[in-house]
């Protein structure tokens, strides 16, 4: 699953490192990253989300893979920001 995963030497530990790393790839079918993040780490999506989104706003992680960790930033702003709107037309 992750074929290309090497381990480098950074601050992350490997298991934020393949988090990183599965994040890179691009998924073909709904469901299979869920699947894969179940396999890989035994943990919930959701569980797998909260853990990803406090490793992104790391300096380490921003190092490790600055484009990703950009990249990663900006869709959870533009979804916060969604979400937001949505709210907020509701109770109008």
């Amino acid at each position: 699953m992750l074929d290309d995963f090497q381990l480098r030497d950074s601050p992350l530990s490997e298991r934020e490192q393949q988090m990183l790393a599965l994040e890179r790839q691009w998924w073909k079918y709904a469901g299979a990253k869920e699947q894969a993040i179940r396999e890989l780490f035994d943990l919930s999506a959701t569980h797998y989300y909260q853990i990803l989104n406090a490793l992104i706003d790391t300096e380490h992680a921003l190092a490790h893979d600055p484009m990703l960790v950009k990249r990663l930033r900006r869709l959870r702003t533009s979804r916060q920001r969604a979400r937001t709107a949505r709210r907020l037309g509701s109770d109008a």
